[in-house]
């Protein structure tokens, strides 16, 4: 599990969803994690330690980091570089979210509680799949169960 941010990776199963939504004429780019109830106490208590917040309002600056290399994501590191979260895989994101994440020298993340994307969601058409996700998450915004902040992004 180590690496050169330390003993701290965590490879884990994770959904991640990204998106670019538009707040006040700015293109904001959002990644959307959630990793399973073994691991999620400990992604909540990095992000806590990096500066997240309960989601409501802005989210604030945090000591996070998005790492991404040729188009794809390839981890969240918080807590200052000692913990590490990726996917098992880079995940691939749209020029459209580098672009939106780069123009405003962050990214919005979003850390959601296991069980938060809808069962079945996959097979739903694309603009039933993302009403259906936009619902989930307000359902668990309203319930005070999101965190969010902004994190720099680095090329790699």
């Amino acid at each position: 599990m180590g690496d050169e941010a330390g003993e701290g990776a965590r490879r884990a199963p994770m959904v991640w969803a990204f998106a670019v939504r538009e707040s006040a004429g700015v293109l904001v780019a959002e990644a959307i994690v959630e990793v399973g109830a073994r691991l999620h106490g400990e992604l909540v208590v990095d992000a806590v330690d990096s500066g997240f917040v309960l989601a409501a309002g802005e989210p604030p600056p945090t000591t996070g980091v998005v790492e991404v290399g040729a188009q794809r994501f390839e981890r969240l590191v918080l807590v200052g570089g000692r913990q590490v979260w990726e996917p098992a895989a880079g995940v691939e994101v749209s020029p459209g979210w580098l672009a939106a994440a780069e123009g405003r020298g962050g990214v919005v993340v979003i850390v959601v509680p296991p069980g938060t994307w809808p069962v079945g969601l996959m097979s739903l058409e694309p603009q039933e799949r993302v009403a259906a996700f936009t619902r989930s998450l307000e359902r668990a915004r309203v319930a005070g169960r999101l965190l969010h902040g902004t994190v720099a992004i680095e090329s790699r």
